[in-house]
């Protein structure tokens, strides 16, 4: 049995499919959000009508956010979630995205759009077309690759250390001088059957 929250993003997505019409590649509703996904190059067009039309008023970009599915042959998803304060709703726009294949920047819409572009650019390396000033904003300055890429290592390439002979900070290849452990998250008491088997064998002499 459908909500009345489910029934009302359905008739949005009726709405909005509607309205938009070829521009959406498809939409749905799961776990009570509404989620439309749109033409790449659509994206500044799609926004602008769900910014000004009378009926939604999705007047504020509340982010942007990228995802990667590595493998997939459109491998991120470059994702916009919207609020309208006058219907009190939330929206949930994506668009598919090739490696290396810009995005049209959506700042003519949303100015808060500056940032958000700016840091799906820096973790994931999703270029935007049109974009004023595209550089990295939270990563370090010469920062090699993208950081929330799945196959982006763990470690990283380069490491930092205070160098006292140079006086300076220096960047260095990552050098780990224990070797990783493996643990089985099991139980917290990892090594007492170790311990155990010791005390046993203490006692005996």
């Amino acid at each position: 049995m459908k909500t009345d929250s489910a029934t009302k993003l359905e008739a949005l997505g009726n709405l909005i499919s509607e309205e938009i019409g070829t521009d959406i590649v498809h939409w749905s509703v799961a776990y009570d959000e509404l989620m439309v996904t749109v033409e790449r190059s659509s994206i500044v067009r799609v926004l602008t009508y769900l910014r000004d039309s009378d009926a939604l008023q999705f007047a504020q970009l509340m982010d942007v956010c990228g995802v990667d599915y590595l493998g997939r042959e459109a491998r991120f998803d470059v994702v916009y979630n919207l609020l309208s304060l006058t219907h009190n709703q939330r929206l949930r726009i994506k668009i598919e995205v090739e490696e290396g294949m810009p995005v049209p920047s959506v700042i003519s819409v949303y100015s808060s759009a500056n940032w958000w572009e700016r840091e799906v650019f820096d973790l994931y390396g999703v270029p935007f077309d049109d974009h004023p000033d595209l550089r990295r904003i939270l990563t370090d300055y010469g920062f090699e690759g993208h950081p929330l890429r799945k196959d982006f290592p763990l470690t990283g390439y380069v490491e930092v250390r205070y160098d006292e002979d140079q006086k300076r900070v220096v960047y260095e290849p990552v050098n780990l001088p224990q070797a990783f452990r493996t643990f089985d998250f099991e139980s917290p008491w990892e090594g007492m059957e170790y311990a155990t088997q010791t005390v046993l064998e203490t006692e005996k002499r």
